[in-house]
């Protein structure tokens, strides 16, 4: 998570975006590593990120190699609340996990986590459990 708050932090006031693996058992899903991904967004990049095709690819392959499992991304809302917006939404895949940090002038603040919900509509709020970090 620290690593996760950096990143926000480093990339304000633009979005910062990342990959989350690890590990999932049923409903329970453990983050292991957080890699920076580069955000390749051609729109405003203060509120919009964009993974690109080979980043993607490479966090997959990677994975594999890792015998993790892809198990969402994670990015920063800069000056705004860490909830997911309209085109958070349109976006999403299902299946996956989203982190969202907020970030307030440059300060890493509020962390959360949500899943699209089956029916796409909207998304979940998911329980964060945070582990000591080592």
């Amino acid at each position: 998570m620290s690593a996760i708050r950096r990143h926000a932090a480093a990339a304000y006031p633009q979005e910062c975006c990342g990959a989350l693996l690890g590990r999932a058992d049923g409903r329970s899903r453990l983050v292991t590593a957080a890699w920076p991904l580069a955000n390749t967004s051609q729109d405003d990049r203060q509120r919009r990120f964009t993974i690109g095709p080979r980043d993607y690819l490479n966090v997959e392959a990677r994975a594999l190699d890792e015998g993790v499992s892809l198990l969402g991304f994670y990015h920063s809302h800069p000056d705004a609340a860490a909830e997911p917006s309209q085109y958070d939404l349109l976006h999403a895949w299902p299946n996956i996990d989203y982190i969202i940090v907020s970030v307030v002038r440059a300060a890493p603040a509020d962390v959360t986590c949500w899943r699209l919900r089956d029916d796409r509509v909207a998304f979940a709020r998911e329980e964060i459990q945070w582990r000591p970090e080592s």
